[in-house]
């Protein structure tokens, strides 16, 4: 199980030593005690429990090497073998990419097999661990493997830097392995050069979810290599190194790159010139430490905190730092780009993380925010789309509608940075009028045809979104006319509604709706809904809750059919629905993103009591301080993201609308830097898993008579007052 341990030279700070009589409670705690990085790496979490800095560029952890859906990040719970310590990972997804550059100590002389077969390499020289011998934190991983070899890790925002000691009766080796796949993809072309003694330089291109990523990389040692063997094995590119060490302790420093391995040397020599392997643990944690304190809240209960703070990690692995030193990167077309004067991200999720990550973002990160659009719209100026599902310089398309556009335009509507606002709204309109995945459909016929598009009540749900998004943003830059269009555009869900069942249904093209029907029914490839079923997506009109509740018949009939979504006692039929649907309350899935704003909807229908009852149970239940401690995928922070908002007190509704919409706060304070030196503060200390319902709102004092805030408001600083109570209002 985790252990939280502070790192060496961190100690806890006194607000004052001089005074009589130091109560524990006047030490200033640190922040980074409360983060479990093993949250998530159990059940369907799929998270990884290594190092990594803050929206860095590497992500150093343990793989299994075992396949299957719950080893996407690399690393599962329930396993007990290591194959290797990689590079760069994944945070919560569904496809298994990545695990790239893997390393393996080893006690003794390894012999490949020229005919080796990637299972046969992976599970040969794997070693095996226990969870009672495994540390992690933030920025720092450790690992007493069987062997006795104690592997010990952490980073820079572009290092890795490796710690093995090994017993006093090993032969010290290292084996690197550059072409056997850990995780999903297949390497065409491979190489290892010994440059030196203490330099080995590497290439791993590889064909996968991305579809064309380059990995080059430099590992310089503490000590000189006394012999090495470097093959080609497998007949395919499959190269594979072993390297011997006369010292019982070796450190190694990595550096990588998407464009070349000179980049890669300077990566590693600017980011890490020295050896002090704990100086490097404790600035790790002293880059979290910085990123945790932007969000300080008060709490009587550890594990809540440790479930808050580990959450708000969460949402700072992804998108990582993708541009070398000098600025370039690797292209979408392989060709060497550059990021002038800003960083450049990629592992953009957004059909994930538009709904809540990046609103939290324009919260407490808005540089990295503007850095993150100039990103977007970089993609933009190569592909002439927006990214759908960026990774490592590749478009995947994967999931669907256009959800760079979301948080785009909240970027224009929130004020936040210096990127060209005329080419964000060219790249917005492009992406939306562009003829992709039935997009034609939806802006000519007003609907996407079921026997023409699969999975069509999704994808025009999730586009009408983006259209309100792109028509905001329109209206905001004064171009009544876009503004018009995809405003009217935005209102397509209307025509998905069929008022005889009271759901949104496939509509084919002679008009008719698909039959058979069952709102229950899911079926993950072949359906009108994506990784869900009618019942959960009949929800999906964020941008105009009002205009559903008409289409229900008014407030009390959406209230009650919204009620029997969390009622319902078979809530996914079908032995094909998909495994993204978990975390159910009756028919609402916690699990999968598409129905996070759904609790909230009771506000606008006269029961915001009801809002509030289902955020303490979701809050309490679906999210616990343990390895299964998430109910459903990370997906790249969005999962954690809602947790943040939530326990905070309030949640983004429609991501680029300037509201949020209260539900009920779980801390009893929390204080937010909103920009340097500028705090918003929000305060329950009533609050308590019981003290579920608000009874008056206090927002600087004066009483607050709606349910919601607006983004102004809270980037205004002031102080939020809730007064909570066990009784519904």
């Amino acid at each position: 199980m985790v252990k939280f341990i502070t790192p060496p030279g961190v100690l806890l700070l006194l607000i004052s030593c001089t005074g009589p009589g130091i109560q524990r409670s006047e030490m200033e705690e640190r922040l980074t005690t409360f983060v479990n990085p093993f949250i998530g790496t159990d059940y369907h979490g799929h998270t990884f429990p290594g190092a990594a800095w803050p929206f860095g560029q590497i992500q150093l952890s343990p793989d299994n090497g075992t396949q299957g859906w719950d080893w996407c990040s690399g690393y599962h719970y329930s396993d007990s073998v290591i194959a290797g310590f990689s590079h760069l990972h994944l945070s919560g997804t569904g496809i298994g990419d990545l695990a790239d550059i893997s390393f393996l100590p080893v006690t003794s002389q390894v012999t490949f097999n020229t005919g080796e077969k990637n299972a046969d390499f992976v599970t040969r020289y794997a070693g095996r661990y226990n969870h009672k011998n495994e540390e992690a934190e933030p920025g720092y991983y450790s690992v007493i493997m069987n062997n006795g070899v104690k592997a010990e890790f952490t980073v820079t925002e572009r290092a890795g830097f490796h710690k093995y000691t090994f017993p006093e009766n090993a032969d010290p080796g290292l084996i690197i392995n550059i072409g056997f796949a850990i995780n999903w993809d297949a390497p065409y072309k491979t190489s290892l050069t010994l440059a030196d003694k203490s330099l080995i330089t590497g290439t791993r291109l590889s064909k996968g979810w991305a579809a064309d990523q380059h990995v080059y990389f430099a590992a310089r040692f503490s000590e000189p290599v006394i012999s090495s063997e470097i093959k080609t094995v497998g007949g395919d590119e499959k190269t594979v190194g072993y390297l011997k060490f006369s010292g019982k302790e070796v450190l190694i420093k990595v550096g990588i790159s998407s464009v070349s391995v000179e980049n890669a040397i300077a990566n590693l020599d600017s980011s890490l010139p020295g050896w002090d392997f704990d100086k490097t643990r404790s600035e790790a944690s002293d880059a979290w430490e910085k990123e945790l304190s932007k969000i300080k809240i008060i709490s009587d209960d550890p594990d809540q905190k440790t479930v808050f703070y580990t959450a708000l990690y969460h949402t700072m692995i992804a998108p990582a730092l993708f541009s070398d030193l000098n600025g370039e990167f690797k292209g979408t077309k392989g060709t060497t780009m550059k990021a002038d004067g800003y960083k450049r991200y990629t592992v953009f999720s957004l059909w994930d993380t538009y709904r809540a990550l990046h609103p939290l973002f324009t919260i407490f990160q808005a540089p990295r925010v503007n850095d993150m659009v100039k990103s977007m719209l970089d993609h933009y100026s190569q592909d002439k789309l927006l990214p759908v599902w960026e990774l490592e310089g590749n478009e995947t398309f994967c999931m669907v509608g256009n959800h760079a556009i979301p948080p785009v335009a909240e970027a224009i509507l929130k004020d936040i940075g210096d990127f060209d606002r005329e080419l964000a709204f060219e790249a917005m309109k492009a992406s939306s009028m562009f003829d992709r995945d039935g997009m034609g459909f939806h802006d000519k016929l007003g609907y996407m045809p079921a026997d023409k598009i699969q999975q069509s009540v999704a994808k025009a749900l999730e586009v009408a979104i983006d259209d309100w998004s792109v028509a905001a943003a329109a209206e905001k830059l004064e171009k009544k006319e876009d503004a018009a269009y995809f405003r009217k555009r935005s209102e397509n869900f209307r025509n998905y509604f069929d008022p005889e069942t009271g759901f949104m249904r496939g509509k084919l093209s002679n008009g008719e709706w698909t039959t058979p029907f069952d709102p229950a029914f899911s079926k993950h490839e072949g359906s009108d809904y994506t990784e869900g079923n009618a019942w959960q997506y009949l929800w999906l009109v964020p941008q105009n809750v009002e205009g559903l509740i008409d289409l229900l018949g008014g407030k009390d009939a959406f209230a009650d059919k919204l009620e029997h979504l969390f009622r319902v006692e078979e809530g996914v039929k079908g032995e094909e629905a998909s495994a993204d649907i978990s975390g159910l309350i009756g028919a609402y899935a916690h699990g999968n993103e598409p129905g996070h704003h759904t609790s909230f909807l009771f506000n606008y229908a006269g029961r915001p009591w009801r809002t509030q009852e289902l955020n303490r149970e979701i809050q309490t239940t679906m999210y616990k301080n343990s390895p299964d401690g998430l109910c459903g995928n990370e997906d790249c922070g969005q999962m954690s993201a809602w947790y943040v908002f939530s326990a905070l007190g309030f949640y983004p509704v429609n991501p680029a609308e300037l509201k949020y919409q209260f539900g009920s706060p779980l801390v009893k304070e929390a204080k937010i830097e909103v920009a340097p030196g500028k705090y918003f503060t929000v305060k329950a200390p009533q609050a308590s898993v019981n003290n579920k319902y608000i009874n008056k709102l206090l927002l600087n004092g004066k009483e607050l008579d709606r349910t919601y805030i607006t983004h102004q408001e809270i980037m205004d600083g002031g102080t939020v007052e809730f007064f909570m109570t066990a009784e519904k209002k």
